[in-house]
């Protein structure tokens, strides 16, 4: 079973993108950046949905930024879920590694099928 991390500092939307993904994955949750990278680390998800503002001392471009930078983690999947939605910020999040951006709120079915299209 393929296994999916989800990373964002509310519960709320963890829970949303979990129920939305439903049984199909396993779904690993992480709430700051610090977590995130230990999670990506050990467990090595094939796909990380990641949003960029968290608490802590890793954001979510940093934690892209480490997954890029390490040859072992390079092959996982980012799909930036965030608020922050003007242009530059979806072009810094593609220069910087991810495979998609999504903004929030985001549609359901948008996140799914990009899902499903990064993991076949």
């Amino acid at each position: 079973m393929k296994k999916i991390l989800i990373v964002d500092d509310h519960s709320d939307i963890r829970k949303l993108i979990r129920i939305t993904i439903g049984s199909a994955y396993e779904v690993l949750e992480a709430e700051d950046g610090t977590t995130a990278l230990n999670i990506v680390r050990s467990q090595q998800p094939n796909l990380v949905v990641l949003d960029i503002m968290m608490p802590g001392d890793l954001d979510g471009l940093q934690v892209l930024d480490a997954i890029r930078a390490d040859s072992a983690l390079r092959h996982i999947k980012v799909i930036i879920v965030s608020a922050r939605g003007q242009a530059q910020d979806y072009k810094t999040g593609i220069e910087r590694g991810a495979n998609g951006y999504l903004i929030k709120p985001f549609s359901p079915i948008d996140l799914v099928n990009s899902i499903e299209e990064f993991l076949k």
